[in-house]
């Protein structure tokens, strides 16, 4: 079992080959955990959530991603885990 950081995510979405159906992807990251502020989760379980049947780039995912996280997962608003 894999675990990345949502700052780090994009190294984990660079893996893949594009453009990339949905399921697929959900599929290939079923064993990513997301570490989050809140919390960890399913990263596949996540991606599968998303509203898109095909991602064309990470950039795409990325956005789709974003989308289904809970607002509290990315930690206080205006903070970045570089800061402090």
């Amino acid at each position: 079992m894999e675990e990345v950081k949502l700052s780090r995510i994009d190294d984990t979405f660079e893996r893949l080959e594009y453009p990339i159906e949905a399921e697929t992807a959900a599929t290939e990251l079923e064993d990513v955990t997301l570490l989050l502020a809140d919390g960890e989760r399913n990263l596949g379980e996540l991606v599968g959530r998303t509203n898109r049947d095909r991602f064309e780039r990470v950039a795409d995912l990325e956005a789709e991603l974003h989308n289904v996280l809970p607002r509290e997962a990315v930690g206080e608003p205006y903070q970045s885990e570089g800061e402090g």
